[in-house]
This record gives structure tokens, sequence and C-alpha cells, in this order.
């Protein structure tokens, strides 16, 4: 039996000599996987989930000299090539979008991952720029920068191996940059990028239109919730005839505010930010599109930490650390992709537990 996992990841190059191929090295990828699933969070619980599910392992994975020891698992995952590994993670992740859901939203930003630093060699922990589909609810690539100042050399890179054809993609402020514009419009996708100091005549230029021009469209949104109150006005231009050197904005269609007020308790903040965007459409669907975009941090990064401890995890070699993100993610989205009832933790749990539910998982 196989599961939907050969299929996708056969294509990884073994980096390692002849005479040290003990193990199948999709045989090590996949029993990653599926002991992350279940709960591990080292190479050491790897190879005893392993040991103990070995029986029932077996039943899809070959395993000619049983279960490999961890030292043997990190030296893999320190070797193998993390570009083609997320070439073929966006692969995969493609095929698992609902086919239904006409309009997606892409939403790209940073994490670092804490645990990788290295101080001992004095390395900083590494850097990785996420892809993460709104609607879908799944990650759908990462790639690695050199730090976050790199983000604009690295989201190109991730664009690459997305498919934004008809997908709305929104980025924070680093990267607002013309050439990441020209590669969204390129790919067939539009963009919303939010703007700030980095591209500060532009921003000043959108403040000042905004103080002279009646916005075309105008939405208004209050939420309660943990104690506060807020309400986000959306305005929308999209005559943008004053707007200087906006031909230098591949597709530029319209600019938008958010004004932001926050009550808690008895202390009230306001905020205002703006946007460029490739999309002539209505306040509504911006503050919609916007709003989000914060999804990336809420059931992304903020998932990866608190559930499966990634910030904690000591893995100091970036390459191991890279593919070790990489193998989170995946057992995120098979996760993910699960309708039964119950958290993500009890579903790690259960996975763990019930062995019918994991080969349920592994197999959809």
């Amino acid at each position: 039996m196989e599961t939907s996992l050969h299929k996708h990841f056969s294509g990884l190059n073994d980096p390692r000599i002849k005479r040290n191929k003990k193990h199948l090295l999709l045989d090590i990828v996949i029993l990653a996987i599926i002991a992350v699933l279940c709960g591990a969070e080292s190479w050491n619980s790897i190879e005893l989930f392993g040991k103990t599910k070995i029986g029932f392992l077996k039943s899809f994975l070959k395993l000619p000299n049983g279960i490999p020891s961890h030292d043997t698992i990190n030296r893999v995952f320190s070797m193998l090539n993390p570009g083609k590994f997320e070439k073929l993670f966006a692969q995969w992740a493609a095929s698992l979008k609902d086919k239904d859901i006409d309009l997606e939203l892409i939403a790209i930003d940073g994490k670092t991952a804490r645990g990788s630093k290295d101080t001992f060699h004095d390395r900083s922990p590494i850097h990785l720029v996420n892809a993460w589909a709104g609607h879908n609810g799944l990650v759908l690539g990462q790639c690695r920068s050199e730090g976050k100042s790199n983000e604009i050399t690295t989201i190109p890179l991730l664009l690459e191996i997305l498919d934004i054809e008809g997908c709305i993609v929104t980025i924070d402020a680093m990267g607002t940059q013309t050439k990441i514009a020209e590669a969204i419009v390129k790919g067939e996708g539009d963009y919303v990028l939010a703007l700030k100091g980095n591209q500060k005549e532009l921003r000043e230029e959108t403040e000042s239109i905004f103080r002279v021009q009646q916005p075309a469209s105008t939405h208004e949104v209050t939420e309660k919730g943990h104690g506060r109150i807020e309400t986000r006005k959306c305005e929308v231009i999209n005559d943008l005839g004053f707007l200087h050197g906006k031909e230098k904005w591949e597709g530029l269609s319209s600019i938008v505010r958010i004004t932001t007020e926050r009550v808690v308790r008895d202390k009230t903040e306001h905020e205002a930010r703006y946007y460029i965007s490739s999309l002539d459409t209505s306040a509504d669907r911006f503050n919609q599109y916007i709003r989000m975009h914060w999804g990336v941090e809420n059931s992304l990064h903020w998932t990866l930490d608190m559930t499966f401890g990634e910030d904690g995890q000591r893995k100091r070699n970036g390459m191991a650390a890279q593919n070790f993100a990489l193998v989170n993610k995946i057992a995120l989205n098979i996760l993910k992709k699960d309708s039964s009832k119950g958290s993500l933790k009890s579903k790690r749990l259960r996975a763990g537990w019930d062995n019918k539910f994991l080969l349920k998982l592994i197999t959809n």
C-alpha cells in the first residue's frame, strides 16, 4: 500500500553515497512526517515512534533494515536539498486545495524559527517566508530568507513555486516592491501591498490624495471580542490621475486606507494604514481581504508555535531546521484537511493512538 505522500515526494533526490544507504530515503521522510503528525518534535521521538509502531508502519513502508536511528534521521534531513523538498511540497499542497473555492487569498509573511539559533557557532536562527491560503486554510509554500531584511529577495523565489493564477496575494510592507508587483501580475494574480516607510514617497502621496479626494467606495465594520471593540473603516480611491509614479507599479488600480479605532476598557487607540492594489473593487471586499491577511499570523505562525512547538525545537543545522519546518507544515496541512471534530492537538493525539484514524489521514 502507498500513501499520497509516496506519490508526491518520490521525486526527492537522495544526497547519500551508495554505501551509506541502509534505509530508503522515502521511508525516512514519510516516517518523520507521520511521527510529527502524531506528536513527535525531535529526532529521538521520531525513532521512538517508529520502533513503537513498526508493525503498523510496515503496511506502507518497506523498512528493509528496520527503523533508522535518530542520528541517521538527523543526518538525512541535514543533507536533504531544501529547495527540491519545497518545490514538491508546493505541488502537493496545491493538490489539496478545494476546487469549489473560486477565489483564493494567499497571504505571504515571514517567521523566524527561534530554536534553530546556534550560539556556539554564532549562527542566527533561520527565517522562513511562508505562503498561507486563507480560504483553504492550508500552507502553500515556504522559502528560506537570510534574515527578515532579505525577504524582498526571497518573496519572488516563493512566488515562482506557487500557482497564483486567479489569486489575490497580500504582503506586508517589506514586499511592497515594483518587481514583486510585476511578478504577481505576470503570474496572473492580483496584489494588495501594504505601504510603510520603505516606500516613503508613495506613502506620503497616498496620504495626501486621501486628504483631498473623495473615496469611490467606503465600508465600515465593528467587531467585539477579547475585551475590546474594534471598528475598521475602509476607503478606496480608483481614480489615480494625481498619483505620481503610478506607472512604475504593474497593474496598479487602487489605493486603500484602513482607519482603525480600538477600544480596550477605557483606552482608545487610532491607527491609519495604507495599501496599493491591482484590484478595482469595493471597500467591503478590501476590508475582508486585508483582515484575512493576518490569518498567516493567527492560523499558521501561532499554530506552529503552540501546537507543534516550533520555536522550542533545537535543530541548529540550517538545512535540517529548514526541512523539519516543512515536515511540520506537511503535518499541519494533513490535519487541516481532516473534517472530523476536535482541535489540532487532540487530532495529533488521536492519530498516535488510533491506527485507523492515522491511516485515514495519510491516505485521503
